[in-house]
């Protein structure tokens, strides 16, 4: 019998080591038929250096953006990656040290200067990352990748090149944005961000990004804040890796994973500490559920609370019958920040990770209902009369709403994580299908597809297999909502040749149509697009 701490994914650390970029695309290897109307790029964005001459970076979120792009024209298909020249990755190379602090990775002061230059060099500020490793997205017709500060840089999708780096902050009152944002048919862009105010006030704004009205406009000139979420603790705001929205509603979870600004602001300065430090979680506020309108923008004053969860990815919200439906991955307590800071922490012994990651429980996927019309005389009653779910919400005496999900999937040792729709035509709507990553013990070794209506699930799976998110392409002549393609970057970092490839997915069942493999190992990678 296997021993309980034997994890399958004995070679899954050979994708976090450095890779070097390429000169030029490579062709692939394709075996299988790819859909002749099956004629873009997928992008995608993770980190790709580790380390620093001997400087090591030791989180997963600390490495240096590295973009990928597999090409796919006439059934050929080509590789190609470079890394983004952001500021965090030129200096570092042309310094050889880490001169920017990272999410879990402190930058020191030049060694090369006295004490007294180091004293002062910790009080000029904090000096924020622009490593935008996470995601990519568009913004009228440019491309932009990005990660969770204030930063965003474009880049061309074609070449691969950096362009210039953004700061938002320029146009709006905004300290950092998430990586996910929400991109209408028009191409209006929504996000969350964070917002000090006066008096060290704090709140959560959505920001609007409007389509760009010709070539020659810059729509992020016009950038806005629409509305304000307010934050529970004033000096403790929620971490916000997502956000939710309807045709006409934003959805915001505030979750018990808090960012210690007085920690980050005093402690940054005098001792030299990371982003990751400055994490710690209130289980006891539980979590609040906040709605606002989009058109127009206002907040809506019912006060939804349940218990204490925490969120890196909403799946899709809806409106339905005067109720708002949210279905989203969500971690039970602590547990979120328990993987998001230790088990992708890369200073670990890697054996020490595996040990932890077999104790570590796995999200869920779970159905949350908000009631749009609240009447105090209803106290004690479920509100929710949706015929199709289970979840409930109850009026409480001092007028909060206590909510109670149904769970969509559960598995022991097995999760649903970066899952993804048929964005496009479901956003925001009534929908079936998601897909999603398996994580086996929080190691994505498997592309799962789930029917959220009858809880059906398929897999796709492959031994010493580690699969990307999958992103959905719809094929232009669909019918039905899962009628397109998968498409997921897989790594199997044991293999002697082409140890990785595009796999290419039928999405109504999961079975293989083709793959195009490539002589190079390709590190982890987190988001991206299919741009056709």
């Amino acid at each position: 019998m296997a021993s309980r701490l034997e994890h399958p994914a004995g070679g899954y650390k050979k994708i976090f080591e450095t890779c070097e970029e390429l000169a030029e695309p490579i062709s692939a290897q394709v075996s299988g038929n790819i859909p002749t109307w099956l004629t873009g790029s997928l992008l995608r964005m993770g980190p790709g250096l580790f380390e620093i001459a001997d400087e090591p970076f030791h989180h997963l979120f600390d490495g240096q953006a590295l973009m990928h792009k597999f090409d796919l024209k006439d059934g050929r298909v080509t590789y190609h990656r470079r890394f983004i020249r952001t500021d965090a990755y030129v200096r570092a190379m042309t310094e050889k040290r880490i001169v920017i602090t990272e999410f879990g990775t402190v930058a020191y002061p030049d060694p090369c200067k006295n004490i007294f230059s180091r004293f002062f060099t910790y009080f000029q500020g904090i000096e924020v990352t622009d490593n935008c490793l996470v995601n990519l997205y568009p913004i009228g017709e440019d491309f932009y990748a990005c990660t969770e500060t204030n930063y965003i840089t474009k880049v061309d999708p074609d070449t691969l090149e950096t362009i210039k780096k953004v700061d938002l902050c320029k146009y709006v009152s905004v300290n950092g944005v998430t990586a996910h944002p929400h991109i209408e048919q028009d191409g209006t862009i929504y996000n969350i961000g964070n917002c000090f105010g006066k008096s060290m006030s704090f709140a959560y704004s959505i920001v609007k990004i409007p389509p760009a009205l010709d070539h020659q406009s810059d729509p992020i000139e016009k950038s806005e804040v629409l509305v304000q979420f307010p934050c529970s603790e004033r000096l403790k705001p929620s971490y916000v890796h997502s956000f939710g929205m309807t045709d006409n509603y934003f959805v915001f979870v505030e979750t018990p994973v808090k960012i210690n600004l007085l920690k980050f602001l005093t402690s940054w300065s005098i001792r030299g500490t990371n982003y990751m430090d400055c994490f710690e979680s209130n289980e006891q506020m539980g979590t609040w559920f906040h709605l606002a309108t989009k058109n127009p923008a206002g907040y809506i004053e019912h006060k939804f609370r349940t218990s204490a969860l925490n969120v890196f990815h909403h799946i899709n919200c809806f409106e339905d019958s005067g109720f708002v439906v949210v279905d989203l991955c969500a971690w039970k307590g602590f547990d979120f920040v328990y993987n998001y800071l230790y088990l992708a922490n890369l200073k670990q012994n890697w054996e020490e990770v595996k040990k932890a990651a077999l104790r570590a429980p796995q999200p869920e996927v779970r159905r949350y209902v908000l009631p749009l019309e609240l009447h105090k005389e209803e106290q004690g009653k479920n509100l929710v009369s949706l015929p199709y779910t289970t979840a409930t919400a109850v009026m409480c005496s001092d007028g909060t709403v206590w909510l109670e999900p149904e769970v969509l999937f559960s598995a022991p040792h097995q999760a649903f994580e970066f899952p993804q729709i048929n964005y496009r035509k479901y956003c925001g709507k009534n929908y079936t299908f998601a897909y999603g990553l398996g994580l086996n013990h929080f190691i994505p070794d498997r592309i799962c597809k789930l029917n959220v209506k009858s809880k059906e699930t398929w897999i796709w799976q492959e031994p010493d297999a580690y699969p990307s998110e999958p992103l959905f392409v719809e094929s232009p002549d669909a019918k039905d909502e899962d009628d397109g393609v998968l498409l997921s970057i897989v790594v199997k970092p044991g293999a002697v040749q082409r140890p990785a490839f595009l796999l290419i997915l039928d999405a109504a069942d999961l079975t293989e149509i083709a793959r195009a493999e490539v002589d190079v190992i390709i590190p982890v990678t987190l988001h991206g697009l299919y741009k056709p």
